[in-house]
């Protein structure tokens, strides 16, 4: 380790050079590569946390590009893992980055958070963040949560030296009808940039002991007014005993209509032709699709539902599975004979088949 590269934080009095030693041994993965993950990634890696491992499986797209600010035009696209590690590797070549380019889900997230000292949550879905709590109860890992709601953030840590868990603030996963359209539930593209950077701190505070770390303890962050507010809860017993992952990490929406894993997706898709409805956005679309899927946005839908075919299945898809639920409550009950299909998890767990499309 070159001490000139870090003296302008080593000669502060409370970091010292005994700090700088603690980063340079820590390994950290960081679930998301986007608004949150890249000023995390960013400054961690500048800082000289000796480990990085970075978990997306998703691509660069136009829509992204306001608010992730380490992508370029011309990473429109690109594999997000593999743009973010050669832009960190010529930011500190010192640095161990670990690609991981997959979506977390239940049959990794044991053996990826497993080799690993602390998990920086900087996903965008609930799904995930319940998944990396449970995950991290069971090993005994710290993880820093992020979240975004248009002008707002928050920032926690959970499972902290005996500290509260994700569940003990948000016991249960809300309904799918609970959780914001994606279409309309915007981000200021600088918010990412402010509420990520309060969790590379985070995490730069429990890797070497320095300040109060933010267990038990949740940061609001309104940008409108540079407000801050924290609000104090406690560890629930019963959440700090999971021994197993659940079963099904996925929304609840509440209804009864029929759905498909993402392997009988895959099996139906290669026994030959389906209706795919597609109701993400444009852009989205663009980046990655189905071949021969039809792309009607979700926000379009009530306008351009005569553009399918009722007589047959349609399987609707979208990004994580949340807006297709939502596109077939929406179509329901104009179409009660209709067979309306949800493909579960959406493109997210089918990005693994991507090359057989």
């Amino acid at each position: 380790m070159n001490p000139e590269r870090y003296s302008r934080q080593t000669i502060l009095k409370d970091f010292g050079p005994e700090a700088q030693q603690k980063l340079a041994k820590a390994k950290v993965l960081v679930v998301g590569a986007g608004g949150l993950g890249i000023p995390v990634m960013t400054y961690l890696n500048a800082m000289g946390v000796g480990t990085l491992g970075i978990v997306d499986l998703d691509r660069v797209a136009l829509s992204n590009l306001h608010r992730q600010v380490l992508y370029a035009e011309s990473d429109i696209g690109k594999s997000k893992v593999a743009v973010a590690l050669s832009k960190l590797k010529a930011q500190n070549s010192n640095t161990d980055l670990r690609s991981h380019e997959m979506f977390l889900d239940r049959d990794n997230a044991l053996e990826t958070i497993r080799s690993y000292d602390l998990v920086v949550d900087a996903s965008d879905n609930f799904p995930t963040r319940y998944l990396i709590n449970d995950a991290c109860v069971i090993l005994s890992k710290p993880f820093i949560y992020g979240a975004l709601h248009g002008f707002e953030g928050q920032v926690s840590v959970f499972n902290y030296k005996g500290g509260p868990s994700y569940r003990c603030l948000y016991p249960k996963m809300p309904k799918a009808s609970e959780v914001p359209n994606c279409d309309q539930h915007g981000v200021l593209g600088i918010l990412p940039g402010i509420v990520g950077n309060l969790q590379a701190l985070e995490a730069i505070k429990v890797i070497t002991g320095i300040g109060e770390v933010l267990s038990g303890t949740l940061l609001l962050f309104d940008g409108l007014v540079n407000g801050f507010q924290k609000i104090k809860f406690s560890s629930l017993p019963e959440n700090m005993i999971i021994d197993r992952l659940q079963g099904n990490y996925e929304l609840d929406c509440g209804l009864s209509f029929e759905s498909v894993t993402p392997e009988t997706f895959e099996r139906l898709l290669a026994s030959g032709p389906l209706q795919l409805i597609d109701v993400r956005n444009t852009d989205e679309f663009q980046s990655f699709h189905i071949a021969n899927s039809i792309n009607i946005p979700l926000s379009e839908l009530a306008r351009r539902k005569g553009e399918i075919d009722m007589t047959v299945p349609a399987y609707f898809l979208c990004q994580s599975g949340i807006r297709s639920q939502k596109a077939i409550f929406e179509l329901e009950p104009f179409y009660s004979s209709a067979r309306l299909v949800n493909v579960t998890g959406g493109i997210n767990q089918l990005h693994q088949y991507a090359a057989k499309y």
